[in-house]
């Protein structure tokens, strides 16, 4: 291919959509066209892409005539109906949804840890992670290339975010509703002045939920499960033990984890730092003394995973513990999705 790649984006309008957008302002312009592309209640609008105005078109076949790479983010079910018909039209997709995630011929790819899967594609599709495995997998990926990798027991506190412009929008009016009351300082019961859970399982603000996503078998949640499968493909390690608890919590946006990583050799706390100091997409943010360790707020709007207090486990000479933030929706969605396309229009054009 001698001339620039085009580039559709599925679901332009939403929260991603929108970071996605602004990343392709600010890296490097290797696209011909930005076609943008959402439901059809949405077409017609006009957006900013690179400078200039651009109208949405509505999600149809023909939307991805003379496009090459398409990046999607849309419900799970909207991806399971239109990621094939694009692929079929030649499009290289890459999908930010479930729908193909556990799929055998769908690569599950995140650049700094297994770049060279997105030229593995025999359906033309390539897989992106769920945000949390995202906050997490290039320093766990990084850390197993060195001390090999045996199991996982992660903890990840989610931003409301997570569940769409829904999910803020449903915080912050809890929020709203809440401060001013005494109703949590006397009596903890928020439902007494919060009727609606919005997207939640239980009243969020000033509140810590322990549920996100769908019931599985075992009592397990969907999110959770994510978490193990895909941590499992994306390092290559079918067997990986892993657990996971899935946390909802009060914050606009950015996904929290503490995870406490085996792995085959011994480890030491300065090697692991230096590891982790040196892997990309990853900052170590990590001297407790002098109250530096990542938070949410510090991670907004950044492009890396950042990585604090690395610890070696007290009981276990083969453990680390660590926590880590990522904000869920540049690295943890439109920026993994983008460095993927990025990968394959290179490709393309060599």
């Amino acid at each position: 291919m001698t001339r620039r790649p085009n580039l559709a984006v599925v679901g332009a309008t939403g929260a991603v959509g929108e970071v996605l957008l602004g990343l392709l302002s600010l890296r490097q312009d290797i696209w011909g066209e930005v076609r943008l592309v959402a439901s059809p209640r949405s077409a017609g609008r006009k957006l900013v892409v690179r400078g200039e105005p651009v109208e949405v078109l509505a999600l149809d076949e023909d939307a991805f005539d003379g496009v090459d790479v398409a990046l999607f983010d849309v419900p799970d079910e909207v991806a399971a109906q239109w990621v094939p018909i694009a692929a079929a039209k030649g499009v290289v997709v890459v999908d930010n949804s479930a729908a193909f995630r556990m799929d055998e011929d769908v690569p599950l790819v995140v650049p700094e840890v297994n770049a060279a899967s997105a030229r593995l594609r025999p359906r033309g599709i390539v897989a992106g992670p769920n945000c949390a495995t995202l906050a997490m997998i290039a320093a766990i990926g990084a850390l197993h290339a060195e001390y090999g990798l045996s199991e996982l027991v992660v903890a990840s506190y989610q931003a409301a975010s997570g569940e769409g412009r829904s999910g803020v929008d449903a915080l912050r009016e809890q929020t709203a509703l809440v401060a001013g009351t005494e109703v949590g300082e006397q009596t903890g019961d928020l439902r007494a002045v919060i009727a609606d859970n919005g997207p939640f399982a239980a009243p969020l603000a000033f509140n810590a939920v322990p549920w996100t996503g769908s019931l599985m078998d075992g009592g397990w949640s969907s999110e959770e499960l994510k978490i193990r499968n895909e941590s499992r493909k994306i390092l290559g390690l079918p067997a990986l033990r892993v657990s996971a608890t899935c946390v909802r919590i009060p914050v606009v946006r950015t996904h929290a984890l503490a995870v406490h990583a085996v792995f085959e050799r011994e480890v030491t706390q300065e090697h692991a730092q230096e590891i982790l100091r040196d892997a990309p997409g990853v900052v170590l943010y990590d001297d407790p003394a002098a109250g530096e360790f990542p938070t949410p707020n510090d991670v907004v709007g950044t492009d890396p995973v950042w990585v604090g207090r690395v610890r070696r486990a007290l009981d276990d000479p083969t453990a680390l513990d660590l926590f880590l933030c990522g904000d869920n929706l540049r690295k943890g969605a439109a920026l993994n999705a983008l460095q993927i396309a990025e990968l394959v229009a290179g490709e393309l054009s060599g």
